[in-house]
């Protein structure tokens, strides 16, 4: 090397560039560690609040109650045929040897604590008397259930329906836009023309009539139902971004070196169509959360006793006069939640966009 030459280093790729970018925006940031911190108490919700074991030892074996909250078949029988009832401080202490570590709360999004089940918790209150207090920090339901609790529980609700039903959107969209985009002709043809048969349908009376439809509604039932009427988007935009870069110089030569289409496809043209892409996603998990609250608070969400902030919003609506806890606590999270959504998407937009590239100097 000559005297004088500066040594050239790597340069940064798109997405290192593109988060360089996204973190100079302060917002999205904030609202980048909110739904982090919401996944985290999502995922963790059993061992935030509950009133089953997280880990215990019952007749000289280990078992985890605490996995009833993800799914309830994974419950073992044996609390069932000794008759626990959902009361295991008190039932375990039948066994000497017994020993228990318990979530961080002892409420319960399921039902009502009652005295004396944990040493010197009272009983929750009813309707307009369970105000936010020192054992129910954001008051209870008309039944007794603690709102906290169900918040809590409720954010798994949220969480899963925004990231499944948008997984499902994106994966069929992706599919059918990238097919209609490289393949055109005919195929664009005739994929163009179903998207805008379902762009057609609004999406939230198609939505209400598959619900109707079913005897009992399910999270899953929702993730489906809002992943199948929100993909048009995704999929109008993939098809013109496989249109502008199946002409690429990259595109003809994968073609040359015997590359399948398949594998151009979805290895060479997708990742670098992937960045638009990404926003309407963002923008769509926000969007699901919304309908799925909606839903809820109309009556059409999941079935009782799943706990949705929709439904906690619904039970405070009859009420508002006597219980603003129920308003305020479970409008706030919907409220914030789809603000970092929509926040992240708006960054992610800014940080991808090639127009607004701004070279740090």
């Amino acid at each position: 090397m000559a005297a004088g030459d500066v040594p050239l280093g790597d340069s940064p790729g798109f997405w290192r560039q593109a988060w360089r970018r996204f973190r100079q925006r302060k917002l999205a940031m904030i609202a980048l560690a909110f739904v982090a911190a919401l996944t985290l108490v999502a995922i963790c919700a059993p061992l935030i609040a509950g009133t089953r074991p997280i880990v215990c030892q019952y007749k000289g074996r280990i078992y985890f109650p605490a996995l009833y909250y993800y799914n309830r078949n994974w419950e073992n029988p044996i609390f069932a045929k000794d008759r626990f009832r959902s009361r295991y401080a008190e039932n375990l202490k039948k066994d000497p040897q017994s020993w228990a570590a318990w979530p961080l709360v002892y409420q319960d999004p399921y039902r009502r604590v009652r005295a004396e089940e944990w040493p010197g918790q009272p009983g929750n209150p009813y309707g307009a008397e369970g105000k936010p207090s020192r054992h129910n920090w954001l008051g209870t339901n008309q039944q007794g259930f603690d709102v906290f609790a169900s918040m809590v529980h409720g954010a798994q609700t949220a969480v899963s329906v925004g990231f499944v039903s948008m997984g499902i959107a994106a994966t069929i969209g992706i599919t059918l836009g990238a097919l209609a985009g490289y393949y055109g002709r005919w195929v664009d043809v005739l994929l163009s023309r179903i998207i805008e048969v379902v762009m057609c349908v609004p999406s939230l009376v198609l939505i209400l009539a598959l619900v109707a439809l079913l005897d009992r509604v399910t999270n899953f039932h929702l993730m489906a139902i809002v992943g199948l009427t929100h993909w048009t988007g995704i999929a109008r935009l993939t098809r013109a971004e496989f249109m502008k870069l199946k002409q690429m110089e990259f595109v003809a030569a994968a073609k040359a070196m015997g590359a399948r289409p398949g594998r151009i496809m979805f290895t060479h043209v997708l990742r670098n169509a992937l960045a638009p892409v990404l926003v309407p996603i963002t923008f769509g998990i926000a969007d699901a959360i919304l309908i799925e609250s909606g839903l809820s608070y109309l009556g059409f969400g999941a079935s009782p006793p799943n706990p949705s902030w929709g439904t906690l919003l619904a039970a405070g609506r009859r009420n508002i006069e006597d219980m603003w806890w129920l308003i305020v606590f479970p409008g706030a999270a919907i409220f914030l939640t789809v603000l970092a959504y929509n926040l992240i998407g708006e960054g992610l937009q800014e940080a991808t966009d090639p127009r607004l590239r701004q070279d740090a100097h």
